[in-house]
């Protein structure tokens, strides 16, 4: 096992719509640290939920004002989670690629920089947090230094479904794909009988790089997905202990996730198959 000084620090970072976000979407953040702290070769600083732009264009996806603000009050009780308005306050569809670009060169800035005690968050200024003081989520250097080497390395965690979606035709460029299983890695988490190493063997482009994939198992199976939160939602059934309380609380106040609000962008093409 590696010697805790020179365990690789690791920010996990988690795109997607979380329309809206579960539990599940926090448990991600979990087991991932778990699965890569238990390796003795990681120790994972940091997690940033990334909620995709609007001009995404997914049916059903509702603006990123409320997704965001969701997402905030989801990890309002995390130490090590915060949320990024990044990716959803640009006019256009970010690739993934890029979001990862983004935050890597953020991570390196300001892990360079000679004079600081902590990093400060990467998500909105003046942001509330009750867990400390002035709202700073952030990485300190006295940490890194004595448990960790090098910059922080930022991997892309998401489910297997996205392992998938490599294979849908138009919705990946190749060249994305291939920097992101080289120049950053996934941690992906698999649920008891799923074919994972099944799809990577099957796939030239994820085979090749297959030691940048972690595949971290769930034993405690988890079915919560947003999709079938909007379904109970709309049809007005109960939706309590599978989102946080706060966030049930905002959907409620606002109305969300209606019949109408499910006919988003409807007929509309996602946009990455629009660009490619």
């Amino acid at each position: 096992m590696e010697s805790p000084a020179s365990k690789i620090a690791v920010v996990l970072l988690a795109c997607g719509s979380f329309n809206p976000i579960t539990h599940m979407h926090l448990r991600l953040f979990e087991l991932a640290r778990d699965g890569l702290n238990g390796t003795g070769k990681y120790k994972v600083v940091k997690g940033i939920i990334s909620p995709v732009g609007d001009a995404y264009k997914k049916k059903g996806l509702i603006s990123s004002s409320h997704r965001m603000t969701m997402a905030k009050l989801a990890t309002e009780s995390s130490d090590w989670v915060e949320v990024s308005n990044w990716e959803s306050s640009q006019n256009e569809w970010q690739e993934t690629v890029k979001v990862l670009r983004y935050h890597q060169q953020s991570l390196n800035n300001l892990y360079s920089s000679k004079n600081f005690d902590e990093v400060p968050p990467l998500s909105k200024p003046g942001r509330k947090r009750k867990h400390e003081a002035g709202g700073h989520l952030s990485i300190r250097r006295n940490q890194l230094n004595s448990e960790t080497k090098g910059t922080p390395q930022l991997k892309l965690l998401c489910g297997t479904d996205i392992l998938e979606s490599f294979a849908v035709p138009n919705l990946w460029k190749r060249e994305d794909i291939s920097e992101i299983l080289t120049d950053y890695g996934m941690v992906c988490i698999t649920r008891a009988g799923n074919q994972a190493q099944k799809f990577i063997y099957e796939s030239d482009i994820l085979w090749r790089r297959k030691e940048n994939i972690h595949l971290v198992e769930e034993w405690i199976s988890n079915d919560i997905s947003a999709t079938k939160i909007r379904r109970a939602l709309r049809r007005r059934q109960s939706v309590r202990y599978l989102v946080p309380d706060s966030v049930l609380a905002y959907i409620e106040k606002h109305k969300l996730y209606s019949e109408e609000s499910e006919e988003q962008n409807s007929g509309v093409i996602l946009a990455p198959l629009q660009r490619y």
